[in-house]
Order: structure tokens, then sequence, then C-alpha cells
């Protein structure tokens, strides 16, 4: 399959690619965490809804050529989250979008990956304006949004809730 962007990256400590059907096990604690899921779903996913989720990510990269990818620690093998593009019919931008399972959380993942995919954004898709849909009261994820070069453009009714739309610019 010829894609827009490379189907894997790599950091100091991550393995970035495209998800498959052996990181089920791992994302499904994500997805299945009430913590996780507050400020994107509103609730844990059964293990349906996260196998549909993870056909969904699979899918995105066939339907667009580009998607978000599962990210792997080095050092574990562990599957602890997902990041990347994502731009499902009714977005009103393609979003570059980030979640951890919460034994990830507050250890520069996130930014770690987000920095390394909104450089292959750049780079591979100039001609993409890219936000990221966060909800208002998720404080750790507009944090993260505003250090990785992201500015609040504004708020609004999506999906009968309220969220704020971040634009990313490039990283210097």
């Amino acid at each position: 399959m010829n894609y827009l962007i490379p189907e894997n990256i790599e950091t100091e400590r991550l393995y970035l690619r495209i998800p498959k059907e052996d990181d089920w096990d791992d994302l499904h604690k994500y997805y299945s965490d009430p913590a996780c899921t507050q400020y994107t779903n509103g609730k844990p996913m059964s293990d349906t809804e996260s196998w549909r989720k993870l056909a969904s990510l699979v899918g995105h990269w066939q339907l667009r050529k580009y998607g978000s990818y599962a990210l792997e620690e080095k050092s574990s093998g562990k599957v602890m989250g997902v990041a990347g593009f994502e731009f499902p019919k009714g977005w009103p931008d393609p979003e570059i979008q980030w979640g951890l399972a919460r034994k990830f959380w507050r250890k520069g993942y996130a930014s770690e990956a987000v920095r390394a995919i909104k450089q292959v954004g750049f780079k591979f898709l100039p001609n993409i304006s890219f936000i990221s849909i966060i909800h208002p009261e998720n404080i750790n994820s507009i944090a993260l949004a505003e250090k990785i070069a992201a500015s609040y453009e504004k708020t609004f009714l999506f999906r009968d809730n309220t969220w704020h739309i971040y634009r990313h610019s490039m990283i210097s």
C-alpha cells in the first residue's frame, strides 16, 4: 500500500507504527479505562467497541492513506496508546490526536510522539492545516497542545459537547 506518510516512525523511546490486530489487548486497557476516556468517548469502551475502534484506526490508513500510530514502548514492547492523524467524516479539519494508557502518563511519551508526528505531518502533508479537538476540562491535553506549538482557536459545539480547537503550527 502506498501511504502519504511513513508507516513507521522511531523516536528515542518509542516505535510508532500502523496498529495491528495483536495490539488489541494493550489498546483495550486504554479504551476501557474511565480515566482515559472521560474526555474523549465520555465513557469506557466495551470489548466490542474497542475492537471496532482498532478496526477504524486500521481502516483510516486504508481510506485516507494516513492515520494514527500505535505507540510501542521500546523498552517493554507494550503498546501504550495511539497518536497520529484522524480525519473522519464530519470533522472540521484533519486532527492530530493522542491518548495513552494511564500507567504511561506524565513520562513525556505523548509529547515525544506528537512532536515526531507533527514533523512527519508538516513534511509529507504540507498543505494540510492540523487541529486538535480537546475537551475544555482536559487540562493535561491543553497543556500538551500548547507545549507543542498549538494555539487555541475557538470553542465550538460538536456532537452535543463543547470542545476547544487548537491549531497546530510547525515546531521550530
